[in-house]
């Protein structure tokens, strides 16, 4: 029955996977304003009622993939050893995001650029971003001994750790970059973070 279940399960999260990416691949191509739920669901071969029973809206699923980028950071944090140094784990949190090959930074950089363009999804991604972001600053309050209701600890903290990976993806994508790659340039955010930011 266990297995039952867990079968049940994995098939659901490859069915929410997979209409998430036909989400963004549609609005990557057609642009957002022109996709459809019922686009959606058949790209992936199902009904536009199963579509809905995963998603409210078009722009929903093609959020998913942040949504789950950051559930994928409060497992990796969890993940750490109980006694390692904040600052370290979150560093070795960070390159593991940005060293993930499942999803091209060519293809991250596309869709920020598409989210960023539109009204309809840069709406809906602030409202995602409120409701799971402070995943991340729970588990650090936990790791702490901080409180994320009440301190500021806990909540500048995973602020300035997110602000310091989109500065990096932005310059490296920028392809001036004299970095040998993004984890470089993590790295070397985390380390200036660290030190408090000194003048150059």
């Amino acid at each position: 029955m266990t297995s039952e279940i867990g079968l049940r399960g994995r098939k659901k999260a490859a069915t929410r996977a997979a209409l998430s990416g036909a989400a963004a691949r549609l609005a990557l191509v057609s642009g957002i304003e022109s996709v459809t739920a019922d686009a959606i669901a058949s790209e992936v071969g199902v009904s536009p009622r199963t579509f809905h029973n995963y998603f409210s809206s078009k722009e929903e699923a093609v959020l998913a993939h942040f949504e789950e980028s950051v559930h994928d950071w409060v497992s990796l944090l969890r993940a750490r050893p109980a006694d390692e140094p904040i600052w370290d784990s979150l560093e070795h949190v960070v390159v593991q995001i940005v060293t993930n090959h499942e999803r091209s930074l060519e293809e991250t950089a596309a869709l920020v650029e598409l989210v960023e363009s539109s009204p309809s999804l840069l709406a809906k991604k602030l409202e995602v971003h409120l409701r799971v972001t402070r995943l991340i600053g729970e588990v650090i309050a936990e790791r702490t001994g901080t409180d994320i209701d009440t301190d500021l600890y806990p909540n500048l903290l995973y602020m300035a750790v997110g602000a310091a990976v989109r500065a990096s993806f932005d310059l490296w994508m920028g392809g001036k970059s004299g970095a040998s790659g993004p984890e470089e340039l993590v790295r070397e955010a985390i380390r200036q973070l660290r030190q408090g930011l000194p003048p150059p």
